[in-house]
């Protein structure tokens, strides 16, 4: 009797916290709300490659009488289109896409698998895990993201990471004959703007 007692508790427990909060959906849309860059170091100077679209969808747990205050994330994608990236010069964009494949695998793709939110004075932190694709290698990634709510009820999401090109079986590209060699570090600079789905 104890154990069924103790088992109904703990369902009315769930069931209590999960008041007062809506699972909304919320997607980029515009391309305002994207800045995304992909940077690195080469044999001769930096290089940056930038791009203002992308696509993904998000499912954030948001208290119903304050949209402010958020409880969880549920579900975040994004989805980057390779040849959205473009730097200043020609040459750089046409050997990036090469060592990218772009031929086969167009985009770059990120789903999240697991999060915790921590509340931040800026808004919230973020520890995600998830699952990004490059050039058709997946890899699990751990990164931190800072997010913040708005005035206008959007969710920007802001964070960098770090990769290897050759964990993705990317060759570092070079041109100029070889004059111009990339480092096998990128990084992958976004803050991106996720707005509340108008079919909800």
């Amino acid at each position: 009797m104890k154990k069924y007692i103790k088992s109904f508790a703990i369902i009315i427990i769930l069931v209590f916290a999960n008041i007062g909060f809506a699972q909304d959906t919320y997607t980029l849309k515009d391309t305002k709300d994207v800045d995304i860059k992909l940077l690195g170091t080469s044999t001769l100077h930096d290089w940056e490659m930038n791009a203002s679209n992308a696509t993904g969808a998000a499912q954030f747990i948001v208290n119903e009488v304050d949209a402010t205050k958020l409880k969880s994330l549920k579900t975040l994608t994004f989805n980057l289109l390779v040849k959205d990236l473009q730097s200043d010069s020609k040459a750089l964009d046409k050997n990036a896409y090469k060592a990218l494949k772009t031929d086969d695998f167009k985009d770059i793709n990120y789903v999240l698998s697991s999060s915790t939110l921590i509340p931040d004075n800026e808004g919230y932190l973020l520890k995600s895990k998830g699952k990004l694709t490059i050039a058709g290698v997946t890899k699990d990634i751990n990164m931190d993201i800072l997010i913040t709510v708005n005035d206008d009820n959007t969710i920007s999401c802001k964070g960098v990471y770090i990769l290897k090109m050759t964990d993705y079986n990317v060759e570092p590209p070079s041109f100029m004959m070889g004059l111009m060699t990339t480092g096998d570090d990128a990084t992958l600079d976004f803050d991106v703007t996720y707005a509340l789905n108008d079919n909800q």
